[in-house]
């Protein structure tokens, strides 16, 4: 067992929490947490059950008329608690983040951290600006107006790839808005989101308000997103798992969030600054290991500069150091998993018949090979159509691609079922507002890749999902609207019946 985070200590009673505490769970099956950078099991849990999932559920809806009935403001000042606890407990989210992830650990303390208590400050002032709006009287004698009124309890199943912010951005609208939730995490990363609802019992929010099933997909995933008395699903993961999702929920008509695959484009004209090009290129397709939907996946590059780009981006990759992730020079981290880092091999290798690795392709041997670790690799000359450009390899993986005009760069980019993020870099700022206006995606980066913010939203087109997290945008999807109208003239109403119904008096 790794000595760094001890999960076996922390979750001894369990590794569901329902209702306020830790309990086990009831499926008869167990479940390893591996560490991707060693092999090593750190951390073995039984399964939730369905039986499971329905406890979780019965504690959110029991929970959630004194939730939804609190004030704004005393929802606000529990989630300023919750970043206060989330922020005095800071290094052990990160430890816990980087074992069970992989993921270096100052990625882990300089960006999943502080960007998940950042989210609980903005949504805690979220809290208290969620408003209705006048219509005033558009019928003659009423006066109407709209509430925003919480939706019940939301089910959420949160991915692999960043468990405790993907947890952050299901709950904490969620419940700023006055809802419950049931969150299913990823079983092979459960301990960040447990331990995001102890910070949040901490900070003393109720009782039943979060609840976390930690249980496979196909049975308590599966039966969260179809129980009858969840009122909202909120799904982020792959394409192909969501419209699953969609099916289940469509059967109970229940509220859908989805936000799913990505194959960022990155467009490169002539008159980009190439150094800022090739460095945003390296980073943005090897954050978190490439596995981040919002990767630089596809790099368009105008013929110009083309083969600089390819050449600059290949001797940068060779500079990223692979290692252990809780060391300092560490820059790459393995991937989640053995099956993952098989997965991307799988994608690299099959490129070799129809394009060029430029470098990397492998996984590193030495003091690493234990690992679930791939080396930084770029491919070029790719067909359009082929497998590399047009399917998700979630991998530290850039394919870089040649275009000739304007009009074919954006076309390439936009040439995808996917509409995540994409980016595009020139000096030119009628090219940049054109590709912004033009690309296909709900997030558009001008001369940078990668950067999110609380403030702003994050959310796809087409089958990228629908939906938004973070925002007021996000904290919108978490309510229903109601429309409310009243009789001015405080007397019976017999005009309208007559209307209808001829005059019967």
């Amino acid at each position: 067992m790794s000595d760094r985070f001890q999960a076996e200590k922390r979750f001894a009673d369990g590794a569901q929490f329902i209702d306020g505490r830790l309990v086990p769970g009831t499926s008869g099956r167990t479940q390893d947490v591996v560490d991707p950078a060693t092999g090593e099991t750190v951390f073995r849990y039984e399964l939730a059950s369905t039986n499971d999932v329905d406890d979780a559920v019965a504690a959110a809806l029991a929970a959630y008329p004194g939730w939804s009935g609190a004030t704004p403001g005393e929802r606000s000042d529990a989630l300023h608690r919750l970043a206060t606890v989330l922020a005095a407990q800071a290094d052990d989210f990160a430890q816990a983040e980087s074992l069970q992830c992989g993921k270096p650990l100052k990625l882990s303390a300089g960006f999943d951290v502080p960007g998940t208590i950042d989210n609980a400050a903005f949504f805690a002032g979220a809290a208290r600006h969620l408003q209705g709006t006048s219509a005033g009287e558009y019928s003659a004698d009423h006066t109407s107006y709209v509430r925003r009124e919480p939706i019940g309890v939301v089910g959420s199943i949160a991915p692999w790839n960043y468990p405790l912010q993907m947890a952050a951005w299901k709950i904490l609208p969620a419940i700023a808005a006055g809802n419950t939730v049931v969150l299913k995490p990823a079983e092979i990363t459960p301990l960040t989101s447990l331990m995001f609802a102890e910070a949040a019992q901490q900070a003393g929010i109720p009782d039943g308000v979060i609840n976390i099933v930690c249980g496979a997909g196909r049975d308590a995933g599966e039966h969260l997103v179809g129980h009858p008395d969840v009122a909202m699903t909120s799904f982020t993961g792959s394409t192909a798992v969501g419209t699953r999702v969609a099916e289940i929920a469509t059967a109970t008509v229940t509220r859908l969030h989805l936000e799913l695959g990505g194959k960022a484009p990155f467009v490169v004209f002539d008159d980009a600054d190439l150094e800022a090009a090739v460095h945003g290129a390296v980073a943005g397709a090897l954050i978190n290991t490439g596995q981040d939907c919002t990767a630089a996946t596809r790099a368009y590059v105008q013929r110009p500069l083309y083969e600089a780009f390819v050449a600059a981006v290949a001797d940068l990759m060779e500079t990223v150091r692979p290692g252990d992730p809780f060391a300092d020079g560490t820059d790459l981290g393995p991937l989640v998993s053995h099956a993952q880092r098989d997965r991307v091999a799988g994608f690299v290798d099959r490129a070799r018949a129809y394009a060029r690795v430029v470098t990397g392709g492998e996984a590193p041997g030495g003091a690493l090979a234990g690992g679930a670790y791939y080396r930084p690799t770029l491919i070029a000359d790719a067909a359009q159509d082929s497998e590399a450009v047009q399917s998700e390899i979630f991998g530290p993986v850039l394919v870089a691609v040649p275009f000739d005009t304007d009009d074919e760069g954006i076309a390439l980019a936009n040439d995808t079922p996917y509409g995540l993020a994409a980016s595009a870099w020139s000096r030119d700022v009628y090219r940049t507002g054109r590709a912004t206006r033009e690309i296909k995606a709900g997030c558009v980066w001008v001369n940078d890749h990668i950067p999110i913010i609380s403030e702003m939203p994050h959310g796809g087109y087409g089958r990228s999902g629908y939906g938004k997290d973070m925002s007021m945008y996000s904290f919108e999807e978490y309510t229903q609207v109601k429309h409310v109208m009243y009789d001015n003239t405080a007397v019976a109403r017999k005009d309208w019946h007559r209307t209808i119904f001829g005059d019967r008096t």
